[in-house]
């Protein structure tokens, strides 16, 4: 009986160890990249299996970068559901007769995380097939379903027009952003602005540079920079790197969907008179015409193959709708600070939340709500936006793999890995490992910050398992790190 239970604690030891260490080309690759183990968190573990075959600090609290988008989109599939919809809709306030509206026309949002252009001019057009075809008084912006604090879009990088650093919006449109697109043209430089904004105008300064450059930083030479009614292009332009396009955010939310409503009316024979204002529905206005967005199974998409930011962003604030209007008494107040919200204690009585409007602090209580009823207990959790873009959102690796274990048991678990992206294919992942004999064999999230990154995903072997695998760097070398992950990768899917 001794030695039955002396060769019991040996293999206990053997599997511990086994579970606590990373393959050597791995921790090879980790050294070269000079981080530390203390600055990696990483968890492998089979499907449907409880006991990991690798873990390395995986209980330890770290950044998630964008890898946090795998927690907004799978609880929004389960609360939700695939065949969700955003709606967006126009009223008229004042008599409406022979076309004409004698009063203002009113839009309201309520969060459409991708309402294109298209799709708006599409909605635009049926409001005139509707028989509108001009406003006498003013086009009213109600943005009010989202309760938002003031956003700073240079606070988190000093970087404010960049697409990834638009805020939401409940009336976000075209994700607020101008598309501007770089045309050498012999000798000359072309550029064109989609899309069109009424009174704004594209003010070229651009000097055409011949002199060879890094087309890696091809737009570190010149500047974009709005100036009122007008964005200003000055600098060089490097030739040598040809057609490029960038998408900025030039200007508030409100004006971007007053100056870009205005150009399609317009082009679609439409006129306002007024002025645009944001405001409310009122009382007096009627209901004249709702636009239905795409489907949530394609909106977690684009947000998880791509990165979308403001749309992780949108999408985590409607999550407060599977919360019960009786729920937002146990709202926090709005003074306390989002990563406070995340705690074991019950959060305190809010003043103001008892609208029904979305927030930060209501999605919050619904992820922790979720969570609970989902039996997924992690007390390190700290949330912000739920999109990753955040220096304090933090969530273990060890629990990143539990949500990805508890996801695929989930009825929906093929909507969710489809929105992944493909290693070596698609996405955020299409350029790593595409001439590996993974590439193809991984759907994966993957995050970067200054300082962070990471990757959370499953992996198919060549035996056939399937595994999950999470591996997160935190440290100022963070961005060396992509060969030690890419070398776990291959390893898992030899196995």
């Amino acid at each position: 009986m001794k030695i039955f239970f002396t060769l019991l604690l040996a293999l206990c030891f053997i599997a511990g160890a086994q579970a606590a260490s990373l393959p050597a080309a791995v921790r090879h690759e980790l050294k070269d990249a000079g981080i530390p183990l203390s600055a990696v968190a990483v968890e492998v573990v089979e499907a449907g299996k409880h006991t990991p075959l690798i873990s390395v600090g995986a209980k330890r609290p770290m950044n998630p970068a964008s890898t946090m988008k795998l927690l907004t989109t799978y609880a929004a599939l389960d609360l939700l559901g695939p065949a969700y919809s955003w709606k967006t809709e126009a009223w008229t306030d004042g008599e409406l007769k022979d076309g004409v509206l004698n009063g203002n026309l009113i839009l309201k949002g309520y969060g459409d995380p991708k309402f294109t252009i298209e799709q708006f001019w599409l909605w635009l057009s049926e409001l005139r097939s509707r028989g509108l075809r001009e406003i006498r008084g003013d086009l009213i912006l109600d943005r009010s379903y989202f309760e938002l604090p003031e956003y700073d879009p240079a606070q988190f990088d000093d970087d404010p027009m960049r697409a990834y650093n638009v805020g939401p919006d409940a009336l976000l449109l075209n994700f607020n952003t101008l598309r501007l697109r770089y045309l050498p043209d012999g000798v000359g430089l072309k550029v064109v602005s989609e899309p069109p904004l009424d009174g704004v105008t594209l003010d070229n300064q651009l000097l055409p540079n011949g002199e060879k450059v890094n087309c890696d930083y091809w737009d570190d030479q010149f500047s974009v920079q709005p100036n009122g009614d007008s964005v200003v292009l000055q600098g060089d332009y490097p030739m040598g790197c040809g057609e490029r396009e960038q998408n900025l955010s030039v200007m508030p939310h409100t004006r971007y969907v007053g100056a870009l409503f205005r150009a399609i009316w317009k082009e679609l024979g439409g006129t306002l008179q007024g002025r645009d204002i944001v405001g409310t529905v009122g009382d007096t206005a009627q209901l004249f015409s709702t636009h239905r967005s795409e489907p949530l199974s394609n909106i977690i998409r684009d947000i998880n193959k791509f990165s979308n930011n403001v749309m992780a962003r949108q999408l985590f604030l409607t999550l407060g709708e599977s919360l019960p209007a009786a729920s937002d008494a146990d709202l926090p107040p709005e003074n306390i600070q989002p990563q406070s919200a995340v705690s074991a204690q019950p959060p305190s009585p809010a003043n103001s939340e008892r609208t029904g409007r979305m927030s930060i602090a209501r999605s919050i209580l619904a992820m922790q709500t979720w969570l609970a009823s989902s039996r997924l207990h992690f007390p390190e959790l700290v949330l912000e936006n739920g999109a990753g873009l955040s220096r304090m959102e933090r969530i273990s690796a060890a629990h990143m793999a539990q949500l990805l274990q508890d996801a695929s048991n989930h009825p929906l678990s093929a909507e969710l890995k489809a929105s992944l992206p493909i290693l070596g294919v698609d996405g955020s992942a299409r350029k790593r490992l595409r001439d590996s004999l993974a590439a193809g064999h991984a759907h994966f999230k993957t995050g970067t910050l200054e300082g962070v990154k990471t990757i959370a995903g499953y992996v198919k072997s060549k035996s056939g398992r399937e595994w999950i695998v999470v591996f997160f760097i935190n440290h100022p070398y963070a961005r060396r790190g992509q060969d030690a992950q890419d070398t776990l990768i291959e390893w898992v899917q030899k196995r």
